[in-house]
């Protein structure tokens, strides 16, 4: 017979987004040209002359995903704010039954479990009963983690894109699905998208679950769904990260630390680094982070409308909770402004005297005596009643005293910036303006608790991350890497710790009992988890 030689060749092209993070910059990616897309002018011609029908056919081709989840994610928060409406008006649950409202039962079961029915038929038929349901339970805790945070990309992403009118090019990348994502990466990428809204909704759930427990049925919502959205926010990156270690926890760690108590980006000659940096998605620092995104808002060029409409809409949530709230929880706002005074020098200590996190950490310490501080300004409304049953004066007058407090520096920072275009016309110098409005920025960022706020939130995410990384590691130590196998596949799961993968037994082309795939090649390139 005439020997023909076997040969195996790995290529590399073009593939699927194997990983977490190049995952959610596919759905940011396609979500911000789906904003250009509705904002084109050949969009609109296409409405405009093929009729109604068709422009029904045609949204919902398109954009009707991404719109329909910009609105759930939207009805979200305004679930919770209505129950936090119905609170401060005395009305219980027993009381909305009465009454007839929907919103006297809560949705146990959401409405979006109807989509399993379509996919569970189509499973069925693909793979027969037994595998298309076990395909079907076994994806459904990590589908809803996944998708949870993924329609939260679509959200956000939609939401930046008609405020900015900008849909940037994002490079996905393609890594390989056994790259390690750090915690640094992980809250650049996501904490404006993801873990801002997710404390804004659990803060807002905290504000419902306060108000009505002073009520005398004493009967509160869980809302679950509320709940693991705001939890599934902030940890399913860590769940979906592979390869959980303690070394990986302890080098991660490490660095997150060290990039929220840096300083790089914080003196006044760097504000065009911090900007370069921005737009490269390579802040260095949790200071240069958040002041990146002030200049964004303030700085770039951002029309002077919308921020106009913004502040608009910003006063009118103010006006309107102004009449809502009662009287006795407008009163308690003058205790975090005393409070605010206080820290005030020590803010200015550390803006001054080289952002020395000294006086930073010190800037803190008022803020645990707020009570004390109510007991002395306000002892005849608060004599002999307990903490607990003023808890939820103190959390609205806090949340409302830095909602008023964000006021402000939003209208100091729009007549800045409406000086500024004048001074532009004026002087028709365009570097000075800019110049001038980013210190602006740079001030209000420290002394109106903006830099603090995103301190406080990242210590959060620290924690969150500890605590998840160290179950994720836990299930992999003692439970037979169940994590990594049900994250990547057995192969990789099969492998003990500390040692590489396919250390002992390489992977060798020329036999065909001892071939090995492109994907066990491709796993093999890693490092040592």
């Amino acid at each position: 017979e005439e020997a023909s030689p076997h040969i195996d060749a790995l290529e590399f092209e073009k593939g699927r987004e194997a990983t977490f993070t190049a995952a959610s910059t596919f759905f940011v990616k396609i979500s911000g040209g789906c904003v250009a897309l509705i904002r084109s002018r050949d969009n609109h011609l296409l409405c405009e002359r093929i009729g109604l029908l068709n422009s029904l056919s045609f949204y919902f081709a398109s954009v009707a995903y991404y719109v329909s989840t910009l609105l759930i994610d939207l009805s979200v928060f305004l679930y919770v704010a209505l129950f936090v409406l119905v609170s401060l008006t005395d009305l219980d649950l027993e009381q909305l039954s009465g009454l007839g409202s929907i919103f006297s039962m809560e949705w146990i079961i959401s409405l979006g479990f109807v989509s399993l029915v379509p996919q569970t038929c189509e499973m069925v038929l693909e793979y027969g009963i037994l595998a298309g349901v076990q395909e079907i339970l076994g994806g459904l805790f990590a589908g809803l983690l996944f998708f949870l945070f993924q329609n939260k990309s679509i959200a956000s992403s939609m939401k930046e894109g008609a405020i900015t009118g900008v849909a940037p090019y994002l490079a996905t990348g393609r890594p390989l699905a056994n790259q390690h994502q750090t915690w640094r990466d992980i809250y650049v990428a996501y904490w404006k998208s993801h873990y801002t809204p997710a404390f804004s909704l659990a803060l807002a759930y905290i504000i419902y679950y306060a108000l009505s427990s002073q009520q005398s049925t004493n009967v509160t919502f869980i809302m679950p769904l509320v709940i693991i959205s705001s939890i599934a926010w902030v940890v399913t990156p860590i769940i979906f990260s592979p390869f959980p270690r303690f070394d990986l926890i302890q080098q991660d760690l490490r660095e997150f630390l060290n990039f929220i108590s840096g300083k790089a980006g914080s003196a006044a000659k760097e504000i065009p680094q911090v900007i370069a940096n921005a737009h490269g998605g390579k802040c260095r620092s949790l200071y240069e982070c958040g002041l990146a995104e002030e200049m964004s808002v303030w700085s770039n060029h951002q029309s002077l409308v919308v921020l106009l409409i913004f502040l608009a809409t910003k006063i009118g949530v103010a006006i309107f909770l102004g009449f809502a709230l009662p009287a006795g929880f407008v009163d308690f706002v003058a205790v975090p402004f005393v409070v605010y005074i206080i820290s005030l020098p020590l803010v200015f200590g550390y803006s001054q005297l080289g952002q020395n996190n000294v006086f930073l950490a010190l800037s803190f310490a008022p803020w645990l005596f707020i009570s004390m501080v109510a007991d002395h300004m306000m002892s005849a409304r608060v004599h002999g009643i307990s903490l607990k049953v003023l808890l939820p004066e103190h959390i609205i007058a806090i949340v409302l005293f830095f909602y008023l407090l964000d006021l402000v520096k939003d209208a100091l920072l729009f007549f800045c910036a409406v000086v500024s275009k004048f001074m532009c016309c004026v002087s028709n110098k365009e570097d000075t303006k800019v110049t001038w409005m980013q210190k602006c920025v740079r001030l209000s960022f420290v002394y109106f608790y903006v830099y603090q706020q995103n301190l406080l939130w990242a210590f959060v995410v620290v924690f969150a991350n500890l605590v998840t990384s160290l179950v994720m590691v836990v299930l992999d130590r003692f439970f037979c890497n169940v994590h990594t196998w049900y994250l990547l596949n057995d192969r990789l799961a099969a492998t003990p710790h500390g040692q590489p993968y396919m250390s002992h037994s390489p992977a060798r082309l020329s036999r065909p009992s001892h071939a090995a795939s492109a994907r066990d090649l491709l796993l093999a390139s890693a490092a040592s988890p």
